[in-house]
């Protein structure tokens, strides 16, 4: 009984804002049809496989690093890193879509973790049928936690290998540890919403479906399981992870797990950086509220030159 209390107050403190028959409306990601990610109406501006689906055997072999936006966001989450990049011409970005997201919430709500994963083996593919062969990966948040089941699941073992892997605060313990109550309590909450700001609202999921919870429980839990065994990345493949040290998303012994449970080709350690930051995901500060400050701004632009450098050199 002293069980079945304790889990009821959970609820309560963990869901004071979920809405069991949620109102969508036009203005927020998923309440209209006018409002889908933009990469489904102009793909080549967004992933290179459809931009340069023939290249040159110069532009071949130039770095291609493929970004990857975490849960219940979208491609908006990379934005500022391709406006950073400008018009350089020395490697390209291709910024993947997940599945079932972007779109409305019927297909976020039906969609498994393995579905939100396959736009970037999609995407990894088609680089590599035609004929890249520099091509680097960047995940933020869950976007970076698929990767790592990627690698840990061998997806690169009848591939190309990765030159090199970043991850921006990606999630292994999450910060609110009852995440993991949404599967006994997920039929009775339905839908937890999040505070976007009226920016964010076009481009972040307002309302979190309960099975969308499940499945991004389900994943934290099978990688947090394959870092315990040991992660192997491929031949001559780096990882570096970059860590906001006060994030209130993804707890920071995500970045000590990965650390741990992973290591490069020759059994050398992966490189992980705190970064004095509140943010979780830092590197997106578009929208922000409220507004980001000096440090934020330098914290980016630091990680968009480490990333650049890295993966021209």
């Amino acid at each position: 009984m002293k069980k079945i209390i304790l889990i009821i107050l959970s609820a309560v403190l963990l869901f004071p804002a979920c809405k069991k028959d949620p109102k969508f409306i036009p203005d927020m990601l998923g309440g209209s049809s006018e409002l889908y990610d933009p990469s489904f109406y102009t793909p080549a501006n967004y992933l290179v496989s459809a931009a340069k689906p023939n290249p040159t055997p110069d532009e071949a072999k130039k770095p291609v690093i493929i970004v990857v936006h975490g849960y219940s966001a979208t491609t908006f989450e990379w934005n500022e890193f391709r406006t950073w990049a400008g018009g350089r011409t020395d490697f390209a970005i291709s910024q993947v879509l997940l599945g079932g997201h972007g779109l409305d919430y019927a297909n976020f709500k039906s969609a498994t973790w393995q579905i939100w994963k396959q736009p970037i083996m999609d995407e990894y593919s088609k680089l590599e049928q035609e004929g890249y062969t520099n091509i680097s990966l960047a995940g933020s948040s869950t976007g970076a936690t698929l990767i790592l089941e990627m690698l840990a699941d061998g997806y690169f073992n009848n591939h190309i290998k990765p030159r090199h892997v970043f991850m921006v605060d990606p999630i292994i313990i999450p910060a609110n540890k009852t995440l993991s109550l949404v599967d006994p309590l997920g039929p009775v909450i339905g839908y937890t919403t999040v505070d976007n700001s009226a920016g964010e609202e076009k481009y972040y999921f307002h309302y979190r479906p309960y099975e969308s919870l499940q499945q991004l429980n389900n994943v934290i839990n099978i990688v947090r399981k394959q870092l315990q065994d040991g992660v192997t990345l491929p031949a001559n493949c780096t990882l570096k992870v970059f860590k906001a040290d006060k994030d209130d998303t993804a707890d920071r012994v995500s970045a000590v797990l990965i650390y741990l449970g992973t290591k490069t080709s020759t059994g050398a350690k992966i490189n992980v950086q705190l970064v004095n930051s509140s943010l979780h995901v830092f590197t997106r500060l578009a929208l922000r509220d409220p507004a980001p400050t000096t440090q934020d701004v330098k914290n980016q632009t630091d990680a968009f030159t480490d990333i650049a450098n890295t993966i021209i050199h």
